[in-house]
Formats: structure tokens, C-alpha cells, sequence
């Protein structure tokens, strides 16, 4: 199993109220948050209008999925979001030996 964390900073030039914040970032939440290997979270600077700090966590059997869902977020963020990207961090997540179950 292969755990895969990105972080995406997001500065939001112009937005003027924490409720236009919410509708200009709400596409990360309603567009990935629905996929079962895949979880998203705002993680920082919440009372923030300017700024806004998204975690991304994915979980599958092969790096090539994991990073490829990943790159999914990226791009549709770079691409769709009303927020310019000022930084991006990816790590991987250490995950426990899996146990084999003798029944």
C-alpha cells in the first residue's frame, strides 16, 4: 500500500469575504472529495480571505495511482481554481507492515 500526501498553497488576489474564499476553492472539496482513495481538507489559514492551505491524502496499492491522482489535483487546481498556486509540497506517508491473517 502507498500513502501519498500533497499540500497546495492558494492565494485567493482580490477576494474581499471568507464566503467569496469558500465559493472560490468549494470546486477541491466537491470535485475530489467524492473519490474513495482520495481525502481533502482545507488545513490552514481558515479565517484567511487571501489565503487558503489545502491537504490532499491518497491511498491505492501502486505509486503510479496515487501519483497520478495527485497530478489530477494539481492540474485541475492550476487550471480552474479562481486562486493562483504559490506552493505545492508532496511526501510519502510511512504505512505499517501489512499483517497476513491465519484463520
Amino acid at each position: 500500500m502507498v500513502v501519498e500526501c500533497m499540500t497546495l498553497r492558494l492565494h485567493l488576489h482580490g477576494c474581499r469575504s471568507l464566503k467569496e474564499k469558500r465559493r472560490r476553492v468549494s470546486g477541491l472539496r466537491d470535485r475530489f472529495g467524492r473519490r474513495p482513495n482520495l481525502a481533502v481538507s482545507e488545513i490552514s489559514h481558515h479565517d484567511s480571505h487571501l489565503e487558503s492551505e489545502w491537504g490532499f491524502i491518497a491511498v491505492a496499492g501502486d505509486r503510479t495511482i496515487t501519483s497520478s491522482l495527485l497530478d489530477d489535483v494539481l492540474s485541475w487546481a492550476s487550471q480552474s481554481l479562481d486562486a493562483a498556486i504559490v506552493g505545492n509540497e508532496r511526501q510519502d506517508l510511512p504505512v505499517a507492515p501489512t499483517r497476513t491473517w491465519i484463520g
